[in-house]
């Protein structure tokens, strides 16, 4: 599996806790370091750091990849348009949540998040 992150580095204990949650082993983690100037519109920021993912189009198709999305919702909801419509598919993606009481502030690895079959579902509801 190939997670491409675009938020902190994962600590080695985060790529086992997402290999816990998954039956596939984590084959490589691609940092993509996330800034946006505030003063220009986002759009285009969102599509030269898609442009930055050092993967062809056929694997963004065909191979298993995992998404830590960034921080700010905005980039975070125009990334994953981007990302769908390179990949034909929603990918799923990492939620990190705090752990309890921890100094420094550590986070874990919660849940994977199938973006694909919320979709899938939600369309169930559409009315006709």
């Amino acid at each position: 599996m190939i997670i491409i992150n675009f938020s902190h580095p994962l600590s080695e204990n985060q790529i086992h806790q997402i290999e816990t949650l998954t039956p596939h082993k984590v084959e490589q983690v691609i940092n993509l370091p996330v800034q946006f100037d505030n003063d220009l519109p986002y759009a285009p920021q969102v599509k030269q750091l898609a442009d930055r993912i050092p993967l062809d189009s056929e694997t963004l198709q065909t191979a298993r990849i995992l998404i830590n999305p960034p921080a700010l919702n905005f980039i975070t909801a125009m990334l994953l348009a981007e990302l769908h419509g390179r990949m034909g598919f929603f990918p799923p993606i990492l939620r990190l949540r705090p752990e309890p009481d921890s100094m420094p502030p550590t986070f874990e690895v919660f849940e994977i998040i199938n973006l694909q079959h919320i979709r899938e579902e939600a369309r169930k509801t559409r009315e006709k």
